[in-house]
């Protein structure tokens, strides 16, 4: 029974009002436009030494070499985590989380066919920021980039990367939920799987995300019914243009003001769509027991 609706988030700019490392920025006093710039000319500089770079995950690198130079002292990955406890959030996050849990848990009839949300993040940025964020406890996996720490207990720091996602493998993610690899991490994500037997129904996936980046996520939900949905911050016209291409597109289904409190248009389109999977999944399971069940016989009556 595929009984799962999942709720997918971005990270940054989606959930957080800028980038997740801006509070490293801020307790180092590194400039972070200055970092960024240096980040975006990576690729060129390696591309003249005939090396190709992943644009989406390079800055890692850039991390890594900041922190063993020193400009971010003892940077590991607990405190990596500890950032996480000072996120700017938007408005409604993480409130959100929990309500729309709260909307299938609370009705009856869907209590009746196990029907619930879970939340996932799918991010290019840090996980053990995320892990330490005030959405971690409501959110059932993450996907992200992983650092490795060097071996000095003296001064424990990043110094490797070991996992990352970018914009493209994204999609990955969303196929290991798919699958249900989260809660089966035996289950390899290439392995042939038919759709019944897979755990969560792409038409029961909801992708929320902020902006372009995403476009392959985007495309993988539509394509098999799900939900799209992006963000844009308040004011800002250039971020709304965007969105509103990407909808004109049909790259997403609909977007709003980053504010997910009770009452803004993003609350009610993502509780609305919350409302109207549950409500098919339940149709859906009641129309299989309907087919189910055989008819009484009845006593035949002589013409």
């Amino acid at each position: 029974m595929q009984n799962i609706i999942a709720i997918i988030w971005d990270y940054d700019k989606t959930l957080v009002n800028g980038y997740m490392q801006d509070p490293i920025f801020k307790e180092y006093g590194v400039d972070a436009k200055k970092f960024w710039s240096e980040v975006n000319l990576l690729p060129e500089k390696y591309k003249e030494k005939g090396i190709k770079v992943n644009k989406d995950t390079i800055y890692l690198n850039h991390f890594i070499k900041y922190t063993k130079d020193g400009k971010f002292s003892g940077l590991n990955n607990q405190k990596l985590r500890d950032f996480g406890k000072v996120q700017e959030f938007y408005p409604g996050i993480p409130e959100i989380f929990e309500k729309t849990k709260k909307i299938v848990d609370g009705n009856p009839k869907y209590r009746e066919y196990n029907i619930r949300v879970e939340h996932y993040v799918v991010s290019t940025g840090m996980t053990e920021i995320i892990r330490g964020s005030n959405v971690a406890p409501y959110v059932e996996s993450i996907w992200g980039c992983e650092l490795i720490e060097n071996n000095d207990k003296e001064n424990k720091i990043i110094s490797e990367i070991g996992y990352t996602l970018d914009n493209t493998t994204k999609t990955r993610a969303l196929f290991e939920i798919n699958k249900g690899i989260p809660q089966n991490p035996d289950i390899d994500v290439n392995a042939k799987m038919t759709d019944e037997h897979r755990r969560v129904a792409f038409s029961n996936m909801i992708y929320i995300a902020d902006g372009p980046s995403d476009i392959p996520a985007f495309s993988v939900i539509n394509k098999f019914g799900g939900a799209t949905f992006a963000i844009y911050p308040k004011g800002d016209e250039r971020a709304f243009k965007q969105v509103e291409k990407m909808r004109e597109d049909g790259r997403i289904n609909m977007y709003a003001e980053a504010n997910y409190s009770e009452g803004t248009t993003a609350y009610m389109w993502i509780t609305y769509k919350v409302k109207e999977i549950a409500e098919k999944i339940y149709n859906t399971e009641k129309a299989k027991l309907r087919g189910a069940i055989s008819q009484v016989p009845t006593h035949l009556i002589n013409d």
